[in-house]
């Protein structure tokens, strides 16, 4: 899992999804780590996802609404972060809580953006 982070908020969202994707081949393999699993790979996608999209959007409505999707997503990442049984691994435990930070930064940047654009008016 990469330790610096890109500049690019794009580049940033994309190596998240891409360091939950690496953190859920070290966890405990159940029914529950299953579908745990399934809905982070989803929502941890969907930051960067959005976050495109929110680049290429129509008007200012839609900018706004896919930012907050964006931002949504995030913080449901972080629900599914914190949910997900890691077992006693205490490396598996750490990368959880670097996820969970980056995720947190992730969505305060978010708002950020969001914020300044709701000022812009």
């Amino acid at each position: 899992m990469e330790a610096i982070k890109p500049y690019p908020l794009h580049e940033r969202c994309a190596l998240f999804a891409k360091d939950v994707r690496v953190f859920l081949r070290n966890i405990p393999f159940n029914i529950a780590s299953i579908e745990d699993g399934k809905q982070l790979v989803r929502s941890s996608g969907s930051i960067g996802a959005n976050y495109l999209e929110a680049n290429d959007s129509l008007g200012k409505k839609d900018i706004l609404f896919r930012f907050r999707i964006s931002r949504k997503e995030a913080k449901e990442s972080l629900f599914w972060l914190k949910l997900i049984d890691v077992g006693n691994d205490a490396k598996v435990e750490s990368d959880r809580r670097r996820l969970c930070n980056e995720v947190i930064e992730l969505a305060k940047i978010l708002s950020a953006i969001i914020k300044k654009i709701e000022s812009h008016n």
